[in-house]
């Protein structure tokens, strides 16, 4: 038949709209979102019909349009905000949302999802103030005498910086200007707050004297800044900030700003060696203490400051200040986190219990997802006895890896680890099969293989993940 023939055949929008397939299409994504995926599969049909290059052989208009609506569906489906398994090893997975919450801070944000008591207070019926509560965790938490909290550690750097230095100096280590993602650099941040940039040291060596001797009349702060993402190795120097406190001895109206980045606040020496902890820099004299709460310190996103109470309140009165508040279900995550941190209940904190498994522990569960994989592809495949040679073949297997804490957090650190290992013709097939179902399960390849990190991976998922790996074995063979 010529592609002029099957034109008419096509089938109308309405039609289609009423078909019983496309009802709980409708349902879910609404009648306007069906209509606009209709129109382009016909339009798409139309012009593939055309080109008879493009003509696909045994397959009628209508359901080549039908198929293509519910590839749509399913795009969209893939493209809404979702629960992924993390089965990377990386803790902190930027493109995942870094640190995932802890259940007491998902359960405060489903509670504080209703209308909530964010700024009334209860006792006296009036006017409360925000987050007076979480800041004052953080003040006991890290030991200093005031805190806010705006949207990320971005906005708490260009807040401080124009805040305390607008058209003034401060005083910065030259191998500290570093670039975050989405080339977020140091002296542009600068730039936008208005502050002068002034370098000392070198790229690889400052000292103590080198910012004593930059130190004048335009100096507003002095500021040093965790490098977070990369390491220096070799000839280095670079002064602590207890010993920039100690040997500067800043006058009151200079203070000493220490951006810390991941936010670790318990110390974890024999995991994360050389990680500021924020309690040390409060203890050893910085008056300002910036650093995420998404990384280590295992909340959501948001930017904490901490420090001396002058300068938090000349914070907070700025009028920037209002368009960097976090809303009131971030508050409700932090309260929770800080209320974990305050208990000691590391252990509900996810980032801390992936980043404390033992290797024991870490061999025990990549055992137990290799063999609960192995039943799982036996049920996959009719009860067969498939699964036997795939595992002697060494196909399914438990090898032991690397993981990473990621997040631009602690980038020299390994951590040891074990993943189950699935060695496939086609690697990259098969993890974006694990990607595209569900649930949706983030892997990674080396070489011929899939990896399966247990130490990103809950308890609570393996049975999960095990179904929809044998799931995906089977389909991709």
């Amino acid at each position: 038949m010529e592609p002029h023939e099957l034109l008419p055949q096509l089938p109308k929008v309405d039609r289609l709209l009423t078909r019983a397939d496309m009802v709980p299409l409708v349902e879910r994504f609404g009648r306007w979102q069906v209509r606009h995926w209709i129109r382009q599969a016909l339009d798409e049909c139309r012009s593939g019909l055309r080109n008879p290059a493009q003509e696909s052989a045994g397959v009628t208009p209508s359901d080549w349009v039908v198929e293509r609506i519910r590839q749509l569906a399913e795009q969209e489906c893939r493209s809404t905000m979702q629960e992924v398994v993390n089965a990377t090893g990386v803790i902190l997975h930027t493109n995942l949302g870094r640190a995932p919450l802890a259940d007491r801070a998902i359960r405060r944000m489903v509670s504080a999802a209703a209308s909530t008591n964010l700024e009334l207070d209860l006792t006296s019926g009036k006017r409360g103030q925000r987050g007076a509560r979480v800041q004052r965790l953080l003040c006991e938490l890290t030991g200093a005498e005031a805190s806010l909290v705006v949207n990320n550690c971005a906005a708490a750097t260009l807040l401080v910086l124009h805040v305390i230095a607008c058209q003034r100096e401060v005083v910065i280590s030259r191998g500290q200007l570093i670039e975050i993602g989405g080339k977020f650099r140091l002296p542009e941040v600068f730039q936008s707050a208005g502050a002068i940039l002034r370098e000392v040291g070198t790229t690889n060596r400052t000292y103590v004297h080198d910012y004593r001797h930059a130190i004048g009349e335009q100096t507003a702060a002095v500021m040093r800044v965790h490098h977070s993402n990369f390491a220096q190795l070799g000839f280095t120097t670079e002064p602590t900030i207890a010993e920039l406190a100690s040997g500067l001895q800043l006058p009151p109206s200079v203070p000493l700003i220490d951006d810390v980045g991941s936010g670790l606040v318990h110390r974890l020496p024999h995991l994360l060696p050389g990680e500021p902890v924020v309690q040390d820099s409060i203890a050893a004299g910085a008056d300002l203490v910036l650093f995420s709460g998404d990384k280590l310190f295992g909340g959501p996103q948001a930017g904490l400051i901490v420090g001396r109470a002058g300068w938090v309140d000349r914070l907070a009165r700025h009028p920037w200040m209002r368009t960097m508040r976090v809303d009131k279900l971030t508050l409700a995550a932090l309260e929770a986190t800080l209320e974990l941190h305050l208990s000691a209940a590391l252990d509900d904190i996810p980032v801390f219990r992936m980043l404390t498994r033992s290797s024991q522990e870490l061999q025990q569960r990549a055992h137990s997802l290799h063999e609960t994989l192995l039943r799982a592809f036996t049920a996959a495949v009719g009860g067969s006895d498939r699964c036997t040679p795939q595992a002697d073949r060494g196909q399914i297997t438990v090898v032991p890896v690397t993981s990473e804490v990621g997040g631009g957090a602690a980038p020299a650190v390994s951590l040891p680890s074990h993943a189950v290992a699935l060695r496939v013709q086609h690697p990259e097939r098969v993890t974006r099969s694990l990607r595209c179902g569900q649930p949706p399960i983030l892997a990674r390849c080396e070489h011929d293989r899939v990896l399966l990190d247990v130490r990103t991976v809950e308890d609570a998922q393996i049975d999960a993940v095990a179904r929809r790996v044998a799931s995906c074995l089977v389909a991709t063979t």
